[in-house]
């Protein structure tokens, strides 16, 4: 049973770095482009709300992956 916990967690820790770490990446840079050019910030929202959701979709299959666990 501790075990188990234990793979839990450690799936829940590596599987939500990366997606963590993509999320801040994208806004930091999409906030550098519309402080660059304000009127383009149109364009870059929506493929910016893209880009997060498909990296928050990894942490979505680690916490899937600690469940079956």
């Amino acid at each position: 049973m501790e075990l188990t916990t234990i793979a839990k967690a450690i799936v829940m820790a590596v599987g939500s770095i990366g997606p963590a770490l993509a999320v801040g990446m994208i806004g930091s840079k999409a906030m550098e482009s519309i402080g660059r050019n304000p009127e383009a910030a149109g364009k870059i929202l929506v493929p910016m709300l893209l880009a997060c959701a498909f990296a928050e979709a990894i942490a979505i299959y680690a916490l899937v992956i600690a469940f079956s666990i």
